[in-house]
């Protein structure tokens, strides 16, 4: 943030501008726009004050717009929520009034000053008063560790019931309790020892235009070396910066340079250089700036670090196959991946050693020496991509050890936590990447412990762990296919509706059967809603208001369409008309339902459920009734084939699923083929003559391959950026419609206190 207004105002952690609509927490800038803030800026004007339902509804709607006004406002409210982890069954900022309206509770400062806008004479309840802690700097890393720590929902809601206890005593050792608590919890289930320490602490490491990755941590845990890119001559290259300071250090301008790795000493760094012409060497450079020299481009002086003081390894005709590096303990060797395995370069003998055999048609990357330096940890990937192994090998070679098998891409080298006990790896388990923590000396399967992260590092001192965290927002394509069929080039593909969201959740876009329009999701409005538009993009209109709402299916006729929702009970199936703006709910329960679908003949909507604990598929009439369960060994997202005999589903809702096949009117389920095998469950759709999805081709840009049920086969129709999350076909599958990504930016988290 820079500098204060009068229309900046203070509660807890967050600062708001009800000006420029800008909201911070700790600092660092949150999303939240549209009607949800104007909701939150009518509340702060009279903070402690009720605001009733109708002076919100005359304020954000205008008198001749024809909304579901309940639903908007209901959604908004929710968003809201969300936003500032608030609770409505323990609220600490907004208060619902039932049937009358909405109070703001929590103390209100202007920004710079220490008078509270709400009076010591103004209503307060409990719960209001128990905010005020969050200000101290050792209560603050409450709330962030509930995003980052991977714990049951029944602990967040007693940890805030217990503010109702009142009194600053008794809320001093409540929360005490509380940590404590939430720290127990946390180590039995990682199977460590209990010991209290400090809550963890999130914040941005890099918050540059550009984009900056592949973080590795000081022998001290003091320093972070990265990577930056950047389009400006001369700025990209490999930087270091210390952990409590803004200023960043230059150590090689090269952008063809990545993943810097430490010597123990902390005196000089190792990276990775791709140059032209396939040159891949490893260098070695001061981890202090050398030789700098002024340059004139453009009329523009810019100056620029020489790398006069590198120095390129030989590896004796072992060139590194891929950038991650790992310095030994003891200094005295480099692990780097070549095309045969891993290798170790020796210092001492300057001599090059392979250490693992890859098998054919794999590969081996990502070193990461164990704390004692006895150990290699890497990654073993197929032909395939997926799955990907987690391996360890001694430092001297041999025997190589499987640690896990995980159905996703591994992002990054896997990192082993400081006690030697456990690694840290993030994967795109479930298609969206995360972080990941695996107990070696257990049985159980690896907890989630992040969900924005790539590329984990972890201080060897300091308790310390960075990781890369992407952020960008999502356009719709177009990819024009003339014929489904072989030797056939795609036309032409382009940008539909561009913007849609700045979440991964959207845009989930759907051709309707008659050709005329497409429906997406979008958070334009400030929640995740349903939207629809002309074929081509153009004429763009809201058609839900409920907040939350994803994955739209249209139905035969075109004149409706399914979705589903998500709040703290469960997720929702709705039905919508486009000339009726209000859903109908057809899954009056509470369990998770999801990716629903209309049957050919519009008189079923398909969809997935937990009801019977593990996700199958099951339907229900689409005018509404009781639920038939379809599947019984797991099912998703599922579609009738053109004849409405058979039904396709994907077996998972996690990343590469297998596509599965079971006769409409019951019968064995079935595997449709090894080969047919979408990048998520989301990323494929049944067109008239087969089935259209999207998968990484291993080797280069991600395909969009056409499968043929009649004669068994696969074809490719064309090459697009990046592997998508979502894909539509039109129903003659003459053209697909999917996400790809639009602005981006990349920076580097640092989390304090990661035992």
């Amino acid at each position: 943030m820079h500098g204060t207004s009068q229309d900046r105002v203070k509660f807890g952690p967050f600062e708001a501008d009800v000006h420029t609509h800008e909201i911070w927490k700790y600092g660092v800038k949150i999303k939240l726009v549209g009607q949800p803030f104007e909701v939150l800026a009518i509340l702060l004007e009279k903070p402690g004050g009720l605001v009733t339902r109708e002076e919100l509804r005359s304020r954000l709607w205008a008198g001749d717009t024809f909304v579901d006004f309940d639903h908007g406002l209901n959604a908004a409210v929710n968003r809201l929520r969300e936003a500032l982890s608030d609770s409505a069954e323990a609220p600490r900022y907004i208060e619902t009034l039932p049937r009358r309206g909405y109070r703001f509770i929590a103390p209100v400062e202007k920004a710079g000053s220490d008078a509270p806008i709400l009076s010591s004479a103004s209503p307060q309840p409990a719960i209001a008063r128990a905010a005020a802690p969050e200000s101290n700097a050792e209560i603050a890393p409450l709330a962030q560790a509930e995003s980052l720590l991977t714990l049951p929902p029944r602990s967040h809601r007693w940890l805030r019931r217990l503010a109702y206890l009142g009194g600053a005593g008794v809320v001093l050792v409540a929360l005490f309790v509380a940590v404590v608590a939430i720290h127990k919890k946390i180590a039995a289930s990682s199977g460590m020892p209990v010991a209290f320490s400090p809550m963890q602490r999130i914040r941005p490491l890099t918050n540059l235009a550009d984009e900056t990755s592949e973080p590795a941590f000081s022998p001290d845990g003091n320093l972070v070396a990265f990577r930056r890119h950047s389009d400006k001559p001369g700025v990209s290259g490999i930087y270091v910066k210390r952990i409590d300071a803004d200023e960043t250090t230059q150590i090689t301008s090269s952008s063809g340079a990545c993943c810097p790795a430490w010597a123990p000493d902390g005196r000089t760094i190792a990276f990775t250089r791709f140059s032209d012409g396939n040159d891949v060497g490893i260098f070695l450079a001061p981890a202090t700036k050398t030789t700098e020299k002024q340059l004139d481009v453009n009329g523009q002086k810019l100056n620029v670090v020489l790398n006069a003081a590198e120095k390129r390894l030989d590896t004796h005709g072992v060139a590194p196959k891929r950038g991650e590096l790992a310095w030994a303990p003891d200094g005295k060797s480099i692990v780097f991946a070549s095309a045969t395995g891993l290798a170790l370069y020796s210092f001492e003998s300057d001599h090059v050693k392979r250490l693992t055999d890859v098998p054919p048609l794999s590969e081996d990357w990502g070193p990461s020496f164990s704390p004692d330096g006895e150990t290699i940890l890497f990654v073993r990937s197929g032909d395939a991509g997926i799955p990907e192994e987690i391996m360890s090998v001694p430092k001297s070679g041999g025997q190589t050890t499987r640690i896990a098998s995980e159905h996703s891409r591994i992002l990054g080298a896997p990192q082993w936590a400081v006690d030697g006990k456990s690694i840290v790896f993030a994967s795109d388990f479930g298609s969206h990447p995360g972080l990941w923590r695996l107990n070696l000396d257990a049985k159980d399967a690896p907890a989630q412990i992040n969900d924005s992260g790539w590329r984990p590092a972890i201080a060897r001192t300091g308790y310390r762990l960075a990781y890369q965290r992407t952020t960008h927002s999502l356009n719709i394509w177009q990819l024009e296919l003339p014929d489904a069929k072989p030797g056939i080039s795609p036309r032409e593909q382009h940008i539909l509706v561009p913007f849609t969201s700045e979440t991964d959740q959207g845009p989930g876009p759907q051709i309707s059967p008659d050709g005329q329009k497409l429906a997406f999701m979008s958070s334009r409005s400030g929640t995740m809603e349903i939207w629809v538009s002309d074929r081509d993009g153009s004429n763009p209109v809201q058609l839900t208001t409920v907040g939350n709402a994803g994955t739209p299916r249209w139905s035969p006729d075109s004149q409706s369409i399914v979705f589903d929702t998500s709040d703290r009970t469960g997720s929702k199936i709705y039905k919508i008309r486009l000339d009726r703006p209000e859903p109908q709910l057809l899954t009056m329960d509470e369990f998770e339902n999801r990716c629903p679908s209309w049957s050919r003949d519009g008189k079923w909507i398909y969809f997935a459920s937990t009801r019977t604990e593990k996700y199958q598929v099951w339907k229900i009439p689409s005018e509404g009734g009781a639920p038939v369960q379809v599947t019984r060994d797991g099912g998703h997202a599922a579609f009738e084939s053109a004849d409405g005999k058979i039904l396709y589903y994907a077996k998972t809702g996690y990343a590469n699923p297998e596509i599965w096949q079971v006769p409409v009117n019951g019968g064995a389920e079935k595997l449709v083929a090894p080969q047919l095998k979408p990048f998520t469950w989301a990323s494929w759709s049944v067109v008239n003559d087969g089935i259209i999805f999207a998968q990484p081709s291993g080797t280069g840009r991600p395909w969009i391959s056409f499968f043929d049920p009649t004669h068994r086969t696969i074809t490719k129709l064309g090459e697009i950026q990046t592997v998508p999350f979502w894909l539509g076909a039109s129903w003659d599958g003459k053209a697909v419609v999917f996400d790809q990504p639009g602005w981006q930016q990349s920076q580097i988290m640092l989390v304090e206190n990661f035992r």
